[in-house]
C-alpha cells in the first residue's frame, strides 16, 4: 500500500509540474517566434567559419521544431547556401535544445544539471558541425524538394496578430494545442517513471545502472534510441530512475540518444541526406550522449 501511494504522488506532482510548465514555456517561447521571421533565422546561418557553426546551433537551440518543420526549414537553408557545417550544427541542436527539454531538466533534476546539459549538448553541436564539414559531408545531401505542412506552432503560414494581448492569447493557444498533441506521451512517460519510482528496488537499479558501473553511459544512450516516443516522455522516466540510483550522467545519455536520434527524424533526414551522412549523424549524436554523460558524472 505504501508503494502504490508513492507511485500515486509521483504520478501526480509530476503531472502537475509538467504540464504547468510546459505551458508556461511553450506559450513563452511562440511569442518570441512571432519576433523572429524564419526567412531572418536563415539569414543568420549564411556566416562561414566557426561563428556560422555558433548561429546554427544557436537558432537550433532558439527554435522548438518537431521533424515536419526542421527538414523543409533544413532544406531551405541548404538551398539559400548557408554553410553546411552551421546547417548541421542547426539539425544537431535542434531536438537536443529544445526549450522545453531544458526547462524539464532544470526544474526536475537542478539547475546545475540543466546547465551542464546546455553547455555539452550546445559546444558539442557546434564542434560536431565543424567536424562534419570538414569530413567532406556535404557531397553526401541527396538533390530533392520536400515539401511538407508543418504541424509545429511556428508555422509561419499562420497569421500573426499585431497587439502583445493578442499576440499572448494565440501563443498559449498554440501551446494548449501542442500540450494536448503530446499529453498521451507525457502521461506514458510519468505513468512507467511512477511505477520504476514505487516498485522497482534500488539495489537493483543501482547494480545495472550506478554511477560505478562505467558501461552503463554507452548502453543508455543505445537504449534510448528504440525506446525513444518523445523526449517529454523519456525524462520523467529518467527522474524516476535517478532517484532509484541510475547515475545522472546514464540517465542524460538516455535523454540524448532518444531525443537526439528520433527515429520519426532519422527517417526523414535519410530523405535529403546519404546514408554515409545520416549514419555519420547519428554517431556524432551518440558521441554527445556518452561525452555528456562522462561529464555529468565528473561534475555531479
Amino acid at each position: 500500500m505504501n508503494n502504490f501511494v508513492s507511485v500515486i504522488q509521483f504520478f501526480l506532482f509530476v503531472t502537475a509540474e509538467l504540464t504547468v510548465l510546459f505551458l508556461g514555456i511553450s506559450t513563452v517561447v511562440t511569442i518570441i517566434l512571432m519576433y523572429m521571421p524564419q526567412d531572418k533565422l536563415k539569414n543568420w546561418l549564411a556566416h562561414r567559419g566557426i561563428w556560422g557553426n555558433f548561429l546554427g546551433a544557436t537558432v537550433g537551440s532558439l527554435t522548438p521544431f518537431c521533424a515536419c518543420s526542421t527538414i523543409p526549414m533544413t532544406l531551405g537553408m541548404l538551398s539559400a547556401g548557408a554553410p553546411f557545417g552551421s546547417v548541421m550544427s542547426f539539425i544537431i541542436a535542434s531536438p537536443l535544445l529544445n526549450p522545453i527539454i531544458i526547462s524539464m531538466v532544470w526544474v526536475l533534476m537542478g539547475t546545475k544539471a540543466s546547465l551542464i546539459y546546455f553547455f555539452v549538448t550546445f559546444f558539442g553541436s557546434i564542434l560536431f558541425g565543424v567536424f562534419l564539414e570538414k569530413i567532406g559531408g556535404a557531397k553526401y545531401v541527396k538533390k530533392v524538394r520536400i515539401q511538407s505542412k508543418c504541424c509545429c506552432a511556428n508555422n509561419e503560414s499562420v497569421n500573426i496578430p499585431i497587439n502583445f494581448s493578442k499576440k499572448l492569447k494565440a501563443s498559449f493557444i498554440s501551446a494548449w494545442s501542442d500540450f494536448r498533441a503530446i499529453l498521451i506521451y507525457l502521461l506514458i512517460g510519468i505513468s512507467i517513471g511512477a511505477v520504476i519510482y514505487g516498485y522497482i528496488p534500488q539495489n537493483f537499479v543501482t547494480k545495472i545502472a550506478g554511477p560505478n558501473n562505467p558501461f552503463a553511459i554507452p548502453i543508455a544512450a543505445i537504449i534510448g534510441v528504440p525506446l525513444y516516443i518523445r523526449a517529454e516522455t523519456a525524462i520523467p522516466i529518467g527522474l524516476a530512475l535517478s532517484q532509484k540510483g541510475m547515475s545522472m550522467g546514464a540517465v542524460i545519455a538516455l535523454i540524448i540518444g532518444g531525443a537526439g536520434m528520433a527515429i520519426p527524424e532519422m527517417i526523414m533526414l535519410a530523405g535529403i541526406f546519404k546514408k554515409r551522412l545520416v549514419s555519420a549523424i547519428v554517431i556524432v549524436i551518440w558521441a554527445t550522449a556518452v561525452i555528456g554523460g562522462y561529464v555529468f558524472n565528473s561534475m555531479l
